[in-house]
């Protein structure tokens, strides 16, 4: 069982708040790139030092930033497997899956499904409100982003995934013995996680709801399946497909994607519909593929120890 894998009398709890210290540590480590580039750029060009987080986005060339954006990410995963192996004695694979392998046939189905979804919902947006777009479409700065984003967002959302879905939520079943409480509370730190988002501070506080329903969703999708692998599919495809295709002056990620989104958003259907429709519809599709049963003991059911090796559900 995924969850239970991190379940050890050793793991503290105390590990995971030092591991998460550690994790943090090695992303700021990542961002002196970004910063060195920044003060290069502000030294050779005499252009006044960025004050906000869109004049750091629109400071340098659009691909160096993403590209040293996501340095951070590569140094947070180092920082991962440096804290799963050697604090945790831990390997990456248990908290990443409950299979004997990492499913990529899993991750591949995922990203397909919300790739395609990504991009049809987009040309129809576009189709029905062609006024809210322009077409920024560059040949070159495009075939660099399409490397850029191939090579380094899919690192950038597994990050996320192992930190999340894997190892806080085995972090968090250690403190609580249940799964209720690990589901909950990676939901709640990784939608909250995102405030500093330009999106919150365009659109206000609810867009929240989205990031906090989507930690909710990939939460529950790693722990019926028993496993990360469909939501690190499913969060690649939604940050590389949607870099690729739309970006905006208020979006996370400034690129030179395909369409620019010029309308003044609004936090209404674009944060009720994913995350009362399109998700429930999402785990609907998954749970008929993969067989899912007993939602109630997997979202909600107690972790008993028997052993100290051996744990397993209230209801076994």
């Amino acid at each position: 069982m995924f969850i239970e894998q991190g379940i050890r009398p050793e793991n503290k709890f105390w590990k995971y708040i030092v591991g998460s210290f550690i994790i943090i540590v090695a992303a700021t480590i990542g961002q002196v790139p970004l910063l060195l580039g920044i003060l290069i750029e502000t030294f050779t060009s005499k252009k006044p030092y960025p004050k906000t987080n869109e004049e750091v986005m629109q400071f340098l060339d659009l691909n160096l930033t993403l590209f040293l954006i996501m340095l951070s990410f590569v140094f947070a995963m180092i920082g991962i497997y440096y804290v799963v192996r050697y604090l945790h004695q831990q390997t990456m694979l248990s908290i990443s899956t409950s299979r004997e392998k990492l499913d990529w046939n899993r991750v591949s189905f995922s990203f397909l499904l919300w790739g395609v979804f990504t991009f049809v919902s987009t040309l129809l947006f576009y189709w029905v409100s062609p006024e809210n777009f322009i077409i920024n479409f560059k040949p070159i700065p495009f075939a660099i982003l399409v490397i850029i984003g191939t090579l380094l967002i899919p690192i950038q959302t597994s990050t996320e995934e192992l930190i999340f879905r894997g190892y806080l939520m085995q972090g968090f079943a250690n403190l609580s013995k249940n799964k209720w409480f690990p589901l909950l509370m990676t939901s709640a730190i990784f939608g909250t996680m995102h405030i500093a988002n330009p999106e919150v501070a365009k659109m206000g506080n609810s867009i929240l709801i989205y990031y906090i329903g989507t930690g909710l969703f990939l939460g529950i999708v790693t722990l019926m399946d028993e496993g990360t692998e469909l939501a690190l599919g499913f969060h690649a495809a939604n940050n590389l497909v949607s870099a690729l295709l739309v970006t905006s002056d208020w979006s996370a990620f400034q690129t030179h994607s395909i369409f620019k989104d010029v309308s003044n958003p609004s936090a209404s259907l674009d944060v009720l519909l994913p995350v009362f429709i399109i998700f429930p519809i999402l785990l609907k599709i998954y749970s008929m593929k993969y067989n899912w049963n007993n939602w109630k003991e997997k979202l909600t059911g107690k972790i008993i120890i028997v052993d100290n090796n051996i744990t397993k559900n209230e209801n076994e």
